[in-house]
């Protein structure tokens, strides 16, 4: 099968970048465009890729939720046995793109990554929906199971369990960091003359450099 998708393209026109209009501080200037997107009622506005590597050196991503972010990074949730924790764990360096294409724009970070404390994890952890919070003790998160009638017992059973008072922060389960060590800005632009602005950071602070498209 073959399939020809030349013919799919879109000019980028909403906007421009200039180093004027950029905060000195990339994560003020996130801060800035992540409300502009909220303001336009983006759908799943904390919806970012995540890239981690397997010790084999093959990248995978896949789509998670941002749960936070302050000056000390990025924070998402995950089952800590679960396919992309293992890849944490054995190389705790990850890359996170927020893609709102509404708005012509993407947001690309990379740094490493630490585990939250079990405190952050467990404040998070009781604000989830109550069925949320059941599902982080049942799902063995990227193990192999036989069917979805395995999730509906199990689940059926774990109601059971905790039919009565506040469900526990499961052990396997929390929150992880990404230390952001670079930033890009992306601004869609006509012809493919993007703008691109790149944050590095550097014992004396935030280098800002501009990418050619």
């Amino acid at each position: 099968m073959s399939m020809d998708l030349s013919e799919l393209r879109k000019e980028y026109t909403q906007a421009g970048l200039t180093r004027a209009m950029l905060n000195s501080d990339p994560l003020q200037q996130f801060d800035f465009w992540f409300n502009q997107a909220r303001e336009m009622q983006i759908k799943e506005v904390n919806a970012m890729s995540l890239a981690t590597v397997t010790p084999e050196g093959m990248p995978q991503v896949r789509t998670v939720l941002l749960k936070s972010y302050d000056e000390r990074g990025f924070v998402f949730y995950t089952n800590y046995n679960s396919a992309k924790s293992k890849e944490i764990e054995n190389n705790p360096r990850a890359a996170i793109l927020f893609p709102w294409l509404e708005l012509e724009r993407q947001v690309r970070i990379s740094g490493h990554v630490e585990k939250i404390s079990a405190a952050e994890s467990f404040k998070y952890f009781t604000s989830r929906p109550r069925g949320s919070q059941l599902g982080a003790w049942i799902s063995e998160q990227s193990s192999v199971i036989k069917s979805r009638q395995v999730l509906s017992t199990l689940m059926s059973q774990i109601k059971e369990k905790f039919k009565e008072g506040r469900i526990p922060l499961p052990d396997a389960w929390g929150g992880y960091r990404v230390v952001p060590l670079c930033y890009e800005f992306w601004q869609g632009r006509a012809n493919r003359l993007h703008d691109r602005f790149q944050f590095t950071k550097t014992d004396s602070g935030w280098q800002i450099v501009r990418l050619a498209p």
